[in-house]
């Protein structure tokens, strides 16, 4: 649905809807894609060398590869900086599996810290107390930190700057939520050692399938990128190092190209929403501190310039509420209901329930609304409205 429809004095409202964006640069996008075409160049053509110098000049770093998806970009992004067996990388459980399958496909040990309850993003204390200890078996050392900057807020990346120095870290970004969020006015991307972006369709910056990106401010990383990048290769046909292929497609990286110029003022509209539901949920009487006075809002660190890939509460009765939403004709998503120690698939890492308690509390609590540039206003009030007959 391109707009927002009835039933019977009920509103629909989905957690976004594509083909509001593309209406608006229908023309463009494929405009874009018909330039691809004629041009027969598919994989890694001119568009995708274009898209990365914008992306770079973006992310106000030096260096910028495109490449197949988000979950690639985690991987060439500890290859290139050379974590891998004999290492261990300490990150969040509270994100999408990729962060962490990313670590063991780069034969590194992953190590899962808990996360600060106000942002539900790694906490740089808990990583310092996994630094403390002895590594993990299978690792001889803890060598690289991986924070995600869950939802489009950025993590707490001076304390981690810190770590990296105290520690002898590597600092990867995964960034994959937070394309054109900053910290003390440093862009996302240019945080860390290298930064992992992904494209994927429900991104502020989305293709349309898969694909990816790493961000460096390093000549000697970007290198080893591009060469990692296509199955290890610097010419071709002479593998220098066993790579992966990992190359993005040039359509995709043409329609990156459009949607990019239109990033900032798409990230300012959700700041816009996010705030619209800040008051409206206010003067609704719905906010309390924690979930035992009310739906807690999401909350902005100072330092931090928000792009509010998700806006998430927290909910009292949080399963019930979203039922009811459904009800009501309104979507609604959970980021993340299993943390991943304990995700079944994970079990072999040797964690168990009450290990991480601000993860598993997040997981049962977190709720996710619509929030997109193109939403109305009055689709956030129609939003509120139910969640207050709810709790009514």
């Amino acid at each position: 649905m391109s707009e927002t429809t009835l039933k019977g004095t009920r509103q629909t409202v989905q957690m976004l809807d594509f083909r509001r964006e593309f209406s608006a640069i229908r023309n463009e996008v494929l405009s874009a894609i018909e330039e691809v075409c004629d041009s027969q160049r598919f994989i890694l053509g001119p568009q995708v060398e274009r898209f990365e110098h914008a992306a770079a000049a973006a992310c106000r770093v030096g260096y910028a590869a495109g490449c197949a998806s988000g979950t690639d970009a985690l991987w060439l992004a500890l290859a290139a900086l050379r974590i891998g067996p004999g290492d261990a990388v300490v990150t969040t459980p509270f994100s999408f599996f990729a962060t962490v399958s990313a670590i063991l496909r780069a034969g590194a040990v992953p190590v899962l810290a808990d996360i600060d309850p106000a942002t539900f993003n790694l906490s740089p204390a808990a990583v310092e107390e996994a630094l403390r200890k002895a590594a993990p078996a299978g690792a001889k050392r803890i060598a690289a930190a991986m924070p995600v900057h869950l939802y489009g807020q950025c993590a707490e990346m001076d304390a981690f700057s810190v770590l990296a120095n105290r520690y002898d870290l590597k600092i990867i970004e995964d960034a994959a939520q937070a394309f054109g969020a900053a910290w003390n006015g440093v862009r996302a991307g240019g945080l860390g050692d290298a930064s992992a972006f992904s494209f994927y369709p429900t991104k502020n910056l989305s293709a349309m399938g898969d694909a990816g990106m790493v961000t460096t401010r390093s000549a000697e990383t970007d290198e080893r990128l591009r060469m990692l990048r296509t199955h290890g290769m610097r010419r071709r046909y002479f593998h220098d190092e066993i790579g992966w292929n990992a190359r993005m497609d040039t359509i995709q990286a043409a329609v990156l190209e459009v949607k990019l110029r239109r990033l900032d003022a798409g990230n300012a509209r959700r700041r816009e929403l996010a705030g619209l539901y800040g008051r409206e949920f206010h003067e609704a009487r719905l906010v309390g501190q924690n979930v035992a006075e009310g739906i807690v809002l999401p909350w902005t660190d100072p330092h931090a310039e928000h792009v509010f890939h998700q806006y998430v509460i927290r909910a009292p009765r949080r399963d019930a509420l979203r039922a009811f939403l459904a009800e009501e004709g309104i979507a609604s998503e959970i980021y993340y209901p299993v943390p991943l120690h304990l995700q079944e698939s994970l079990a072999f890492l040797g964690y168990k329930k009450g290990d991480l308690p601000q993860s598993e509390r997040a997981a049962t609590e977190v709720l996710a609304l619509p929030i997109y540039p193109e939403l109305r206003e009055d689709e956030v009030e129609t939003v509120v409205d139910a969640v207050r007959r709810f709790y009514a």
